[in-house]
């Protein structure tokens, strides 16, 4: 592997994080396109994409929580995903770290995830901790709320 990261900044570079959405979610479970693509998929919201050899494999979002004005603001990490050839090779803690690299430097001091219950020791391992016990849903995924403090 040959592995590149990408701060998409144009909609060509975005076009990589939705192709492994689309592949990685929509077609694996069966995700309408107007559910894996919502009102957070707009400008404003940042991107990190991993190539191989130019091919997009992995990806991940985040975008700031609107907050009181006295607050520092936080931002939402998600969509995290990896596609499934590429799975095991540690690429999922490779994009979410480069997410937080950037995170930092926008000057951000909590990340928030709603984390599918079957990745919450993968965020675990990484640092984040469970804020509430309760499952909810995350569309079609029961989810648990995280968050990390940088």
């Amino acid at each position: 592997m040959n592995i590149e990261v990408m701060r998409a900044q144009e909609e060509w570079q975005r076009a990589g994080a939705y192709f492994v959405r689309i592949e990685g979610m929509n077609r694996q479970y069966h995700i309408p396109l107007r559910d894996e693509f919502d009102e957070h998929d707009c400008d404003g919201t940042r991107y990190i994409i991993l190539l191989d050899d130019g091919y997009p494999v992995a990806t991940c979002r985040f975008y700031e929580i609107p907050s009181d004005p006295e607050r520092v603001s936080e931002v939402t990490l998600g969509r995290v995903v990896v596609l499934p050839e590429y799975r095991g090779k540690d690429l999922g803690r490779m994009v979410v770290t480069e997410a937080e690299k950037w995170i930092s430097e926008l000057g951000y001091s909590t990340i928030r995830i709603d984390s599918r219950v079957e990745a919450v020791d993968f965020y675990k391992k990484l640092g984040y901790e469970l804020t509430e016990k309760r499952c909810g849903k995350c569309g079609t995924f029961e989810c648990v709320p995280m968050r990390k403090l940088l």
